[in-house]
């Protein structure tokens, strides 16, 4: 059974930066694309990033701000987040399938419990 823990979240002012982490067990990161999703209060849970092998996806109202990453050999998954906006406020979550990356959240199997980023001065 894989679990994901993400790790990271926190308050930043808008125009900083947070890294976010997933750490990953229970199976090797390699067979897995992993997206990163987040929800603010009262919408719906959103696509932000996804990585398969050496592919990246990314949310128009993202691209140029966030990159994500990961080390096979770790197990680990990082969204780096730059340049960020009150609108980017919600919890991240990571999660997991086998293969390769979805638009839709439902065809993930694997979910972490999410990190708040908050991003207010």
């Amino acid at each position: 059974q894989l679990q994901l823990v993400e790790s990271g979240g926190g308050l930043v002012q808008p125009g900083g930066s947070l890294r976010l982490s997933c750490a990953v067990s229970g199976g090797t990161l390699h067979y897995y694309a992993i997206g990163w999703f987040r929800q603010a209060p009262g919408k719906e849970r959103e696509g932000v990033s996804c990585i398969s092998g050496g592919h990246t996806k990314y949310a128009d109202s993202v691209k140029g701000r966030f990159t994500i990453s990961r080390d096979n050999a770790s197990n680990m998954v990082f969204l780096q987040m730059k340049s960020l906006k009150p609108e980017d406020t919600a919890v991240y979550y990571c999660a997991a399938r086998v293969s390769v990356c979805a638009a839709d959240s439902r065809e993930y199997d694997y979910w972490g419990q999410g990190t708040q980023v908050t991003v207010s001065s």
